[in-house]
């Protein structure tokens, strides 16, 4: 469900920025000072999401390490 999570704000957040990138293409809005604002969040949301993908992965492990490994052969 995470991930689920993950792509579908992906997905939305490449959407946004692919409008914003149209609208200034064709000079419907400035792009400057919405490109440099874009990128900064871009940023933010990368660093963020370095954060997050650290905690989940360090502090809160799974509970899948309690099981033992399968007998061989």
């Amino acid at each position: 469900m995470f991930r689920k999570g993950i792509s579908v704000l992906l997905a939305t957040l490449t959407l946004f920025f692919t409008v914003l990138a149209i609208l200034g293409i064709w000079e419907i809005i400035e792009v400057k000072n919405i490109a440099w604002k874009s990128l900064y969040s871009i940023f933010v949301i990368f660093i963020a999401s370095a954060i997050i993908l650290f905690i989940f992965s360090v502090i809160y492990k799974s509970g899948d390490d309690n099981i033992p490994p399968p007998p061989n052969s």
